[in-house]
């Protein structure tokens, strides 16, 4: 089998700074491109501006405006090198479908966190809420989108990597407290890399799940964070939010990686569904 995710990131560079990508069906929410999808293949697009991950250079930070929601299929990719510096560099690149531009991102390139050799393995500080939530791998009876799954229908990306939620944590809340739904991930016959991480940080369900609001929530900017890279095995995936309006919802997600460490960290702003009628 193809390693599908790493197929799905691959570019192929027809000007200087300009590369083409494809994003199939594999790939969609609804009949729609998936932004997470999306913001890694941008950020592969600065990365390989700035000379490919071979120099130890990742894209730590991105920040992306969505401006249209683009279908599957062929896309191009324009980069525009803002900064070279010897830590962090920045990286201007527009996705677009034809003539249209659908996403505006702005990456930081540079190095995820490491330890030194010989220094700590832990990091100085951590609130880590995902270990003490998650078991590092998903349990039997967790099955993975696909035909038959309660989300097959809609989320596509069970056809690209396994994909595990916790059904148990996407229902609407009778309790009050804010929704913190849970889901496993990783790609299929590769290793999760640094784009597989930070497209994890747009993974989950909305969290207007948890006030029965289910429709298209449309993502107006995402900022995902690359904190490290990950470790081989199951990728864990918590997503909260702070508050979930009547227009507007935020939606905060933290990925962590089979040894416990925070892989990726993302904040969207994003538009609640209509309510249904």
């Amino acid at each position: 089998m193809n390693a599908l995710f790493t197929t799905a990131m691959t570019l192929r560079e027809v000007e200087p700074c300009v590369y083409e990508g494809e994003l199939d069906k594999r790939w969609t929410i609804g009949p729609k491109v998936h932004g997470g999808a999306m913001l890694a293949l941008c950020a592969n697009a600065a990365r390989t501006a700035c000379g490919g991950p071979s120099n130890g250079l990742e894209p730590v930070a991105v920040s992306a405006n969505f401006l249209w929601a683009p279908d599957p299929g062929a896309m191009r990719l324009v980069t525009s090198v803002r900064k070279r510096g010897r830590r962090i560099s920045v990286v201007d690149v527009e996705l677009l479908q034809g003539e249209r531009t659908a996403v505006h991102a702005v990456v930081n390139i540079g190095e995820p966190e490491h330890y030194p050799p010989g220094g700590p393995a832990s990091p100085l500080l951590s609130a880590n809420p995902v270990v003490d939530l998650m078991a590092p791998e998903p349990p039997d009876d967790i099955e993975p989108i696909g035909p038959g799954h309660p989300l097959g229908g809609l989320v596509h990306l069970g056809e690209g990597c396994d994909v595990r939620p916790l059904l148990s944590t996407m229902g609407p809340g009778t309790d009050g407290k804010p929704p913190m739904l849970q889901m496993w991930a990783r790609p299929r016959d590769v290793a999760p890399d640094a784009l597989f991480a930070l497209m994890c940080g747009d993974l989950s369900a909305p969290v207007t799940f948890a006030v029965d609001r289910t429709g298209w929530a449309p993502t107006i900017q995402l900022t995902t964070f690359l904190r490290g890279l990950p470790a081989d095995g199951w990728l864990r995936v918590v997503c909260t939010c702070m508050e979930i309006g009547h227009d507007w919802f935020d939606e905060d997600h933290i990925v962590v990686d089979s040894l416990g460490r925070i892989v990726a960290q993302s904040r969207q702003l994003a538009l609640v569904p209509a309510a249904r009628g």
